[in-house]
């Protein structure tokens, strides 16, 4: 009985451990734009913003175990769509990112339904993305209609229905609420049984098929998935920076910057791709300020980070932790205290 007791106190207190670190948390993020410097904001929108293209890949990548390098095309395809929607009929981001997010939705369903159709696995399916992004960057070089290599210049017309603002912290609260509503997503999708079927997918993709799952149709909704979300952070950026090109939109720095944050904070992890964030922007940041005149030293610096994480955390951070936790848990239940 006092076993029991003593449990449901330690249960007790974690719980209201856990509450009183989220509140401050979430009190910490709301009162960030109030305090923080116009250059100390932008960098938080940032961190934001990368760690919604990461969990946006991470459904991808991390629960399904599909691994993209080519999600610069959905990027570029929702801030293409929704940048030539207001920049040439004058529609409202608030509808053209939706427009874009389907748009690339279907886009990686039809990529997805040629690569799992025929059976593309692994670094196949890797390279297949990556091509693909780079046929979209080609094509929008040299395409007028979207603005060839010149890209598409947006309009100023500053108003919450055109998505511009004057000063950060509008954008500052469009970007931490796609975060959250990422982060939620993701979290319900864990608990739920197509996040399941991701994950036996990604575990054993042949166990699965032996259980009954339609691993193809599965791994589409997953790539479907994931595309359109990532295209609605293409709008957000077009609508933040007010200018795309077909290097930015499509190029593999964007590629390579969704991938970053997940691998070093953890693949297939709720919190990895915002650990990741937390980590990489700022330090990106400072070195391009101290070491500016000295080109891709900041890129230097992730590389470094990179291999050390994959040489000593094969897991990333929070993936390590969680395993580590899982560890400790299970030697207390073996090894029980007299």
């Amino acid at each position: 009985m006092s076993d029991v007791v003593s449990a449901e106190v330690k249960f007790t207190r974690r719980s209201m451990s856990m509450l009183l670190l989220a509140g401050l948390a979430l009190g910490g993020v709301i009162a960030f734009p109030f305090l923080a410097s116009p250059y100390a904001l932008r960098v938080g929108i940032l961190i934001a913003y990368y760690a919604y293209l990461g969990q946006a890949w991470n459904i991808l990548g991390g629960y399904a175990g599909q691994f993209s390098f080519g999600h610069a095309a959905f990027f570029g395809i929702g801030a293409y769509t929704s940048s030539l929607l207001f920049a040439k009929l004058g529609v409202t981001p608030w509808i053209g990112m939706f427009a874009g997010a389907a748009g690339a939705a279907a886009t990686g369903a039809f990529i997805g339904f040629l690569c799992f159709r025929y059976g593309l696995r692994g670094p196949y399916f890797s390279l297949a993305t990556l091509a693909f992004a780079e046929i979209l960057r080609v094509i929008a070089l040299n395409w007028r209609a979207v603005g060839g290599a010149m890209g598409v210049l947006l309009p100023l017309r500053e108003s919450f229905w055109t998505m511009q603002f004057p000063e950060g912290p509008p954008y500052y609260a469009i970007i931490v609420t796609m975060l959250g509503g990422i982060m939620l997503l993701t979290y319900f999708l864990e608990h739920s049984r197509l996040g399941t079927y991701f994950v036996a997918i990604r575990e054993s993709e042949d166990a699965a098929e032996a259980l009954g799952v339609d691993t193809t149709r599965y791994k589409i909704v997953a790539m479907a998935l994931s595309s359109g979300l990532t295209a609605l952070g293409g709008t957000f950026y077009a609508q933040y920076f007010s200018y795309i090109d077909p290097n930015l939109a499509f190029g593999i720095d964007v590629s390579v910057a969704v991938l970053l944050p997940v691998i070093i904070g953890g693949v297939g992890t709720l919190f990895g791709p915002l650990a990741g964030s937390l980590i990489l922007t700022p330090l990106g940041e400072v070195t391009r300020r101290l070491l500016g005149g000295y080109r891709g030293v900041h890129l230097m610096l992730f590389g470094a980070i990179l291999v050390a994480v994959i040489l000593y955390l094969p897991h990333g951070l929070v993936g390590t932790f969680q395993e580590k936790r899982r560890l400790g848990r299970r030697c207390s239940h073996d090894h029980p205290r007299p």
